[in-house]
């Protein structure tokens, strides 16, 4: 197994976290309500601590990066592997809540199989976070069905963030050819595998909000390969601030 696409494929992970941990990162003082403002604030330090974690064991194997500082804050836009789900804006409530919940109920079934990875880090790390995105799908699920089943306006925001959102959903299933070839080696995980899985538990809970089910099967993709929306570039720009404008600065 050659390193780099070891390397990669960690990437892969934890940019995920590390982009949606910013987005909810965004939203810190400007919740609907104390209590939920706090929620999001601490799914945001899970996500990124489990990226810390990633992101360490990738600064190991990278001849590039030396901790996962630099990892996080000094890679341009197009080495970035997140999917273009979770670089999406915070339009408003139901939008944050959407998006969550369609990460979360990947995220839960791709942490639950990485437990079984024959790589004894990942392995480690995703004991570590099966605890913490259990909670996030709870918490992202039960948020989907009051707003869904709640009032004309609450159901009305949830369903156009999902109408909006679903277009992003497919490209979480993509296996790029390094993904393959670990995938052949017990390290890494087939998300193809859990497609069926997702839009199945997706779907019973959508119904159960009642909200329609998106039926349009246009997808976009790009993220994986690190092409991304007009909305990364100013996402990083607020993440890398400091650490681009004063290099190597510490706490």
């Amino acid at each position: 197994m050659e390193k780099e696409h070891l390397y990669q494929y960690i990437l892969g992970i934890a940019d995920n976290n590390l982009i949606l941990g910013q987005r909810l990162g965004e939203l810190c003082g400007h919740g609907p309500n104390l209590e939920t403002d706090i929620a999001l604030t601490n799914i945001a330090l899970d996500l990124l601590g489990q990226t810390r974690s990633f992101y360490q064991y990738a600064a190991q194997l990278s001849d590039d990066y030396n901790s996962e500082d630099d990892v996080a804050f000094l890679r341009k836009e197009r080495e970035y592997r997140n999917v273009l789900l979770l670089e999406q804006p915070n339009r408003h409530f139901g939008f944050v809540i959407g998006r969550q919940f369609l990460f979360d109920v990947f995220n839960y079934l791709f942490i639950q199989q990485l437990q079984q990875s024959t790589d004894d880090t990942l392995r480690a790390v995703a004991n570590k976070a099966m605890k913490e995105v259990s909670y996030h799908k709870r918490f992202s699920s039960d948020w989907v069905k009051r707003l869904g089943d709640g009032t004309d306006e609450s159901h009305a925001k949830m369903q156009e963030a999902i109408d909006d959102l679903w277009r992003y959903t497919n490209e979480l299933f993509e296996l790029s050819e390094i993904d393959k070839e670990l995938v052949k080696l017990g390290v890494a995980v087939d998300v193809s595998a859990l497609k069926e899985a997702y839009y199945a538990e997706v779907s019973e809970l959508l119904t159960e909000a009642t909200l329609a089910i998106p039926q349009d099967q246009y997808f976009q993709k790009g993220g994986k390969q690190g092409i991304h929306t007009e909305h990364m570039g100013y996402l990083l720009a607020d993440l890398q601030y400091m650490q681009r404008t004063y290099p190597n600065m510490n706490w």
